[in-house]
């Protein structure tokens, strides 16, 4: 399987990497565009500044070639920061991001201490007739490792599978047919994330199975 990380210096590759190598994949860390052409399933990890990932990924002409993957159906998996950058702006600098998803970055409301760091729960959407294929076999509320100061904050909660409490309510996970994002690191989430990154792959693996 041929699978990407995109590499922007934004992310924490090299843990990232390494949880998908646990799961049996060889991730190709790159920032060339062109390896997108034929990956069956490209993963987008994000730490730090929106404006400054956003920045990152326009010098490398990367804007566009991330948005025309997401929209050739593939799986796609955002992390941390990956999320928020799919919404049409943050309010870090009132910047433009991805604009794959309707909605906006927002700071976590004033009182709390930021950023939201460590381990919460997060509770999945059970009332859908089936939960997404990608935190299949998670049990609920099943905690995972948070460090962020924004949250994601879709327009339309139909993508919406998982939230988390910290003083809000906040999408903690947006799941949309091949679309996956999470504010928490799976990588860093013990077994629970690890089958994120399991499940993930397998979705990649039946995808390119029924097209051959």
């Amino acid at each position: 399987m041929k699978l990407v990380v995109i590499d922007y210096d934004s992310g924490n590759l090299r843990s990232v990497s390494r949880a998908l190598e646990s799961q049996g994949v060889t991730p190709l860390v790159t920032g060339d565009a062109a390896e997108f052409a034929d990956a069956e399933a490209v993963v987008l990890p994000g730490v730090g500044s929106g404006p400054a990932a956003m920045d990152a990924l326009n010098q490398r002409d990367l804007v566009g070639p991330i948005r025309d993957y997401i929209a050739s159906g593939r799986p796609f998996l955002g992390v941390c920061l990956g999320l928020q950058l799919l919404m049409d702006r943050t309010e870090e600098g009132d910047a433009p991001c991805l604009g794959v998803v309707p909605g906006n970055a927002k700071l976590l409301p004033p009182g709390l201490k930021v950023p939201h760091m460590g381990w919460n729960s997060v509770r999945f959407d059970d009332q859908k007739s089936t939960r997404h294929p990608a935190m299949a076999g998670i049990p609920q509320d099943s905690f995972f490792y948070f460090v962020h100061s924004y949250y994601a904050a879709p327009k339309d909660p139909i993508g919406v599978s998982g939230t988390t409490e910290y003083g809000i309510q906040f999408c903690s996970v947006y799941a949309k047919d091949n679309l996956v994002a999470t504010q928490f690191h799976p990588e860093k989430s013990g077994p629970a994330g690890l089958q994120i990154y399991k499940n993930f792959i397998g979705m990649a693996s039946r995808q390119t199975s029924s097209a051959n």
